[in-house]
């Protein structure tokens, strides 16, 4: 397979229906920051549309994940991405996401042969996340 050395995968947008709930899931339950909203009338196929950047780092302008709200209509159907995250304490990190109005889809799987502990969660809207956690 050919790779072409000047594109990256560097972030990712999630179209949702209530954007500032959204952000503060994220934020609560991830620990990321809101680095930049911005609205444009003409945003995405001359649909208005509004988002919000969120980063680890809140000093950057951007951030890995952006939140998207199609002002004109509803977000799509849940399950059409699954958004990957990693954290070294697995446990405390699905307690925030029941907290912050998140939902667990099953027990924590452990799989030794990779040295990982799975978890699935879904967003307040039913986005699923899926929550890794390392181990040595």
């Amino acid at each position: 397979m050919a790779t072409s050395p000047n594109a990256q995968l560097t972030f990712t947008k999630l179209v949702v229906d209530d954007l500032d709930a959204m952000a503060d899931f994220y934020c609560t339950v991830f620990g990321l920051h809101p680095v930049m909203r911005e609205r444009l009338e003409k945003g995405i196929g001359g649909e208005p549309i509004e988002q919000i950047s969120l980063s680890q780092d809140p000093a950057l302008p951007y951030g890995p994940l952006t939140l998207l709200k199609y002002e004109g209509r509803p977000a799509p159907p849940i399950d059409e991405m699954i958004l990957g995250f990693t954290t070294n304490d697995l446990p405390p990190l699905l307690d925030r996401v029941k907290q912050a109005g998140g939902s667990l889809c099953s027990d924590v799987r452990e799989n030794p042969a990779h040295k990982i502990r799975v978890a699935f969660a879904r967003d307040p809207e039913g986005h699923l996340c899926e929550i890794v956690e390392m181990q040595s």
